[in-house]
């Protein structure tokens, strides 16, 4: 019987890489639309360490100016670990303090930020507010940095690349975290800071990331890059190989889907009887990442919603993307009458003349 047993494994491995089962969980997310393409155990709550800092990178600027100055304090005294070593009294940038929480994985910068910014309770308040606003349904936060001894952060692999691909639409964000190398000069030293996310390095498509590790949580990784028309995002629990593992997962997905304009919002039109003497328009397109067999079972779905009395620029209905009954994505159809619109183009055109 243990024969039979070695040689299904064997038989088994050929086809599925003994690798594919290495990480706890994992997401990999079309980041246009959201679409999950791949998965394991994605609802599965877990400490999520360092990756907290994508959280409270979005929360300070935000919320905060980063071109204002912070002075630490005496919260720095209160983490260990990974640090940028700021001392009580030192101040600097809030962009310097989110460099060095990204690039080093700072949690003395986390602390500085949460405290000097919103005030510390108020900024764990305002994460978890932010979370909720975006979808992560099975997130916590109680710090700003992700250490897990006296309180703990718990969330998912589809939560986390829930917020990755939301903090992909935040510029300054992404202009720092694909930073590989930053120099500065705070109110009494200088720092030559290196980044942590070796994927940087290693696959010329990534765009960002950040890395996370606890004893307790094991190895975190949630990234992104993009490839010609195609952008995902990738969430990884407890990988030790994670820089690797994001590579391939990136170039197998790549391979397999191609990225759709399935609503163009410069050719979306609608011939519908109740609102006769207006246009219907969306304002952003809907692109989907899709496998060449999945283009066939494509289904774009609109509702209007019938109102007796509305203005200009309201919202009378929805147009929704599905794949065979998986839905996908959708935007609201917006309303303006063919005599305001012809209004506009005269303007424009009295402008001109």
């Amino acid at each position: 019987m243990k024969k039979y047993i070695i040689i299904l494994t064997i038989f088994l491995c050929s086809f599925f890489p003994i690798k594919l089962f290495a990480y706890q969980s994992f997401v990999v997310m079309d980041r246009e639309s959201g679409r999950v393409l791949g998965s394991k155990n994605m609802d599965q709550e877990m400490l999520i360490a360092s990756t907290t800092k994508v959280m409270t990178s979005i929360v300070a600027i935000e919320n905060t100016p980063v071109t204002d100055i912070l002075c630490a304090s005496d919260e720095v005294l209160s983490v260990y670990g990974s640090m940028i070593y700021i001392n009580p009294g030192e101040c600097m940038t809030l962009y310097d303090l989110l460099v060095g929480l990204n690039l080093r994985s700072g949690n003395d910068a986390a602390m500085v930020i949460a405290t000097q910014t919103l005030g510390y309770d108020n900024f764990i308040r305002k994460m978890n507010e932010t979370a909720i606003r975006i979808g992560m349904n099975n997130t916590v936060f109680e710090n700003p940095h992700g250490l897990d001894d006296d309180s703990k952060n718990y969330s998912t692999a589809y939560d986390m690349a829930l917020l990755m691909r939301y903090a992909t639409n935040n510029k300054v964000f992404m202009e720092i975290t694909k930073l590989q190398k930053y120099v500065l000069e705070s109110s009494v030293e200088k720092y030559i800071w290196y980044n942590k996310n070796k994927l940087l390095s290693i696959y010329k498509y990534a765009t960002g990331g950040k890395i996370g590790y606890t004893g307790n949580s094991g190895h975190i990784f949630v990234s992104s890059a993009s490839k010609a028309r195609e952008s995902l995002v990738i969430a990884t629990f407890k990988d030790k190989d994670r820089f690797n593992t994001h590579k391939e997962l990136y170039e197998k997905y790549f391979k397999l889907y191609d990225s759709y304009k399935v609503v163009d919002k410069y050719t979306f039109f609608l011939s519908q009887d109740y609102y006769k003497d207006s246009h219907l328009y969306v304002k952003n397109d809907i692109n989907v990442m899709l496998s060449k067999s999945e283009v066939k079972d494509v289904d774009v779905k609109v509702k209007i919603i019938k109102k007796k009395k509305y203005s200009d620029g309201d919202t009378v209905g929805t147009v929704s993307v599905y794949v065979k009954d998986e839905f996908i994505k959708s935007e609201p159809i917006y309303i303006t009458s063919y005599k305001s619109k012809s209004s506009k183009f005269k303007s424009l055109f009295n402008i001109f003349k």
